[in-house]
């Protein structure tokens, strides 16, 4: 009833144990509501954050659940703040939709030049991709709003697959229904697995493939994928598919645990980007606010890379990844 607000069943659980019986540990509250003490601590974090659990006045040592009237009100209205700071992020996405749709008709009526190619029919648009596909160096970025088993029967013949073989970072945003095929699912795993980031949305634009981050390429007709493809190599046509995919990518859902990839599978950009701050000798503070990420999830990649690693120390961490030419 209060997932909205943050407030979880469990956390819930603790929150009213608290209101009910003020003065108990964390190990009396742990027998209340039947949950091992770690648990409970770890609720009782959540709570601090949730500002529903605050120090007394009278003695700031000791601490006391907030009465639920100013609490869970003071919670909605921090929602509703965050709900409408996303609102008007999600409206300057449509507009740069918008102005990506615009340009995407002009240059439609314009012949095939150095920076705009017209591919008609699927066949020479697949042959196409995949020419640019061999040249790519860096970077694939893909908004793939269809099933995967539509195209891809086994995942040593994708060319995802090979791009992975080759080091590319690879982030691909798909629908949420493809959780529905077993084949989709199993595929989309496998790619992680070999490094790619993977995440989806219930709703998707279009069709939209990035090579390096100068290449665009969009179908020329969205709703017929048979009619081609259009290739864009326009800086400014180019910038704006990158903030199409950058605003999808934000708001996807990440599939797969970070702990679920291949420990011989490449690094991804936040995993590169941790260990090349913890190489300059930054704290897990320092990178959380640098990467614009969580105090955990700055910790917990950090937990991840020494895992896949086997590293007991920082410094074993820093000597294994330069082993690997991470650093």
């Amino acid at each position: 009833m209060l997932e909205p607000l943050g407030v979880d069943e469990a956390t819930f659980a603790v929150y009213h144990a608290l209101l009910s019986h003020p003065d108990s540990t964390p190990e009396q509250i742990a027998a209340l509501v039947k949950r091992p003490v770690p648990e409970v601590r770890e609720l009782l974090d959540q709570l601090r954050k949730l500002e529903l659990l605050v120090p007394t006045w009278t003695n700031p040592e000791s601490e006391h659940a907030v009465h639920p009237r100013v609490g869970l009100t003071g919670l909605a209205e921090r929602r509703r703040t965050e709900l409408n700071k996303m609102l008007g992020e999600l409206k300057e996405a449509e507009a740069s939709a918008e102005v990506v749709a615009e340009q995407y008709n002009e240059l439609l009526t314009a012949r095939s030049s150095g920076d705009v190619e017209l591919l008609k029919g699927r066949a020479n648009a697949s042959r196409r991709i995949e020419e640019l596909a061999l040249k790519a160096r860096d970077t694939f970025w893909g908004l793939v709003p269809a099933h995967i088993d539509d195209t891809i029967h086994q995942v040593d013949r994708s060319p995802d697959f090979t791009l992975l073989e080759r080091g590319l970072k690879m982030r691909t945003v798909y629908l949420q229904s493809m959780t529905s095929s077993k084949q989709a699912l199993e595929y989309a795993a496998t790619m992680h697995r070999l490094g790619g980031e993977v995440r989806a949305t219930p709703t998707l634009p279009m069709r939209l493939l990035i090579f390096d981050q100068e290449i665009a390429i969009m179908p020329m007709d969205p709703e017929n994928p048979t009619a081609g493809a259009v290739i864009h190599r326009t800086p400014a046509v180019v910038s704006v598919t990158l903030a199409l995919f950058d605003a999808y990518w934000s708001r996807a859902t990440e599939m797969f645990a970070p702990e679920d990839r291949d420990e011989n599978a490449p690094l991804t950009p936040h995993e590169a980007e941790v260990l090349r701050l913890l190489a300059g000798g930054a704290k897990d503070e320092q990178v959380a606010r640098l990467l614009g990420i969580s105090l955990r999830t700055a910790r917990r990649i950090t937990a991840n890379l020494s895992e896949r690693l086997d590293a007991a120390s920082r410094f074993e961490l820093g000597v294994a990844a330069a082993k690997r030419g991470w650093v």
